[in-house]
């Protein structure tokens, strides 16, 4: 991986895209210190030394780049965005206009975009609505005296001002992605998930430093590195992982020549669903806790609610957890691969599968073969979700720690896709063929 980012740095073309991406992601980080107009810093300060997250709200803590309980203008980060990529993505399946577009190429797929550019802007509309709510109530801090003068002025024109900046600085943070995506390196909203994870990294690592005993914690650091070191082996290994179902072409005279007659394969991965199903289960489990949190219910279900789903660490939460994410794992992967398609497309062009018909016996064949290796891709799923949270929590780690279930999964897909684009525009640039 060093060895292609030094040989992309001598590469003028490709120098100029990474250091095009590198401004980028200074922009981004500098915007995810400011604060937003009418917060109180100081208060929210004191308030972030007691701050504990889990479920959703440490899930866009972590996508933000610790922007979210700043109450900063890139608060919100890109999960509007991802949010609204999942939303099209589901809606595809239900909707033939949809459908239809996604059929349609690079065309289709660029209305689909915009689609998702307009549905971003209005769920920021929404979420910074509901932070802004939150930090004016004192609720965001949940026990913090200082809770409640986060939002010291509390009238109309300085909330509706919140509201649109924090509105603004989202649709900034998907500009800038866009941005990387069309004149950097990789695909914009990655790079930026990657880096807002990658932030926090460093005070995580120190804090469990501080927090051990044993040799002044620099044991409890060296265990928490050798445990993230074999989680990245580990996903590495599992996310390249594939089945490569082979397919043969037929062979077609028209005229005098000969077309098809080739060899290839479909590659289905072990993780076909790779982080969206994590996603969807803490998302969720987090909606009776928020539920909860609105109500200020103190009946009985509402302490059952908090001792067993709210907190991360309890039975309940942590099998009803495991379960979602397996759940939602078939889930995804049943709305996002169509066999009875893709038998077609086959069918169509002349392939077939050595020793299974083409048409319906294909489909059925696909759909065997993917259930089959999509199991042991959302046990891996849940294990990777569930596993370093328990195992890191003796280290005083929380469950979004860096070498946790759900932000090793992107930080390792992020940058094993990064670098094989890295790769591939070097072959393209440096290609011998039969010189050599």
């Amino acid at each position: 991986m060093l060895t292609a980012f030094a040989r992309a740095f001598k590469t003028p073309d490709l120098r100029k895209k990474l250091l095009f991406t590198l401004g980028i992601i200074v922009i981004y980080r500098f915007g995810a210190h400011i604060p937003l107009p009418g917060v109180s810093y100081t208060n929210v300060q004191a308030c972030l030394d007691q701050a504990g997250t889990g479920g959703l709200m440490g899930l866009m803590q972590m996508f933000s780049g610790g922007a979210l309980l700043q109450i900063t203008i890139f608060a919100l980060g890109i999960m509007p965005y991802i949010t609204a990529s999942i939303i099209l993505q589901l809606l595809t399946v239900v909707i033939p206009r949809l459908e239809a577009l996604k059929k349609e190429g690079q065309s289709g797929q660029a209305k689909i975009t915009q689609y998702t550019r307009y549905l971003t802007v209005a769920l920021a509309l929404l979420q910074g609505t509901g932070l802004v709510a939150t930090a004016r109530s004192g609720a965001l801090f949940p026990g913090c005296p200082q809770a409640s003068q986060i939002v010291p002025d509390q009238s109309i024109f300085v909330t509706v001002t919140m509201v649109i900046v924090m509105t603004a600085g989202t649709a900034t943070v998907m500009w800038l992605g866009e941005l990387i995506t069309d004149r950097g390196i990789g695909n914009g909203m990655s790079i930026l998930m990657f880096i807002s994870i990658a932030a926090g990294f460093p005070g995580a690592l120190w804090a469990i430093k501080q927090q051990g005993d044993l040799a002044g914690g620099w044991i409890e650091f060296g265990i928490v590195i050798l445990v993230g070191l074999f989680m990245v082996g580990l996903v590495v290994f599992v996310e390249q992982a594939q089945r490569r179902i082979p397919v043969q072409y037929a062979k077609r005279m028209i005229g005098r020549r000969s077309y098809g007659g080739t060899s290839t394969y479909i590659p289905l991965k072990v993780n076909q669903a790779g982080i969206i199903p994590v996603i969807f289960a803490s998302s969720l489990l987090y909606i009776p806790a928020l539920i909860v949190q609105f109500s200020g219910s103190t009946a009985g279900w509402a302490r059952w609610v908090q001792d067993n789903l709210a907190d991360s660490a309890a039975t309940p939460h942590l099998v009803l957890y495991f379960l979602l994410i397996v759940f939602f794992a078939f889930f995804y992967v049943a709305i996002s691969f169509n066999p009875e398609e893709v038998a077609d497309n086959m069918k169509k062009y002349g392939g077939f599968i050595p020793g299974i018909r083409a048409g319906r016996p294909t489909a059925e064949y696909l759909s065997y073969v993917l259930n089959r290796i999509t199991w042991p891709g959302s046990l891996y799923l849940g294990l990777i979700a569930l596993v370093p949270t328990m195992a890191l929590a003796g280290f005083g780690a929380n469950q979004n720690f860096p070498f946790g279930g759900t932000s090793i999964l992107i930080i390792v897909g992020v940058g094993l896709e990064t670098v094989k684009q890295i790769e591939s525009q070097l072959q393209q640039r440096n290609y011998e063929g039969f010189l050599r």
